[in-house]
């Protein structure tokens, strides 16, 4: 739990950018398909959302719930991919693979939230490890 805390609060503070529009509203709900169900009866995962600019996010998600962006991932593949840092070749070599062989999945459309996420990715290596 503290680690999605972490990845939570991490997301909030990224949010600060001056790239993303005030009046933004967008959600990523990412599921852990093999994960724990936690004591409220959701599943290991985040749901993160910005509503007209402002951040939130909650630990668990409901077993069907969707949002903008959904990604489901494999536990095991999760801590893989946040032991490496994006600029190791081995990272973006592990994570196609992945999504070939099906441990991610992504429904929905990045788009202009890409970079963003991109760059989220290696303060959560560096709190990961």
């Amino acid at each position: 739990m503290a680690w999605f805390e972490m990845v939570g609060t991490l997301m909030c503070a990224a949010t600060a950018r001056p790239d993303l529009a005030p009046d933004l509203n967008w959600s990523l709900v990412e599921r852990y398909v093999d994960g724990a169900t936690l004591p409220d009866g959701r599943i290991q995962g985040i749901r993160f959302d910005i509503v007209n600019g402002v951040p939130a996010f909650r630990i668990g998600v409901d077993k069907d719930e969707r949002g903008d962006v959904t990604i489901e991932v494999c536990s095991t593949t999760a801590r893989e991919l946040n032991l490496l840092y994006a600029a190791d070749p081995a990272y973006q070599a592990f994570r196609d693979r992945a999504i070939r062989q099906g441990r991610i999945r992504v429904d929905g459309d990045l788009g202009a939230m890409a970079h963003w996420l991109a760059a989220l990715h290696d303060p959560i290596v560096d709190h990961t490890s």
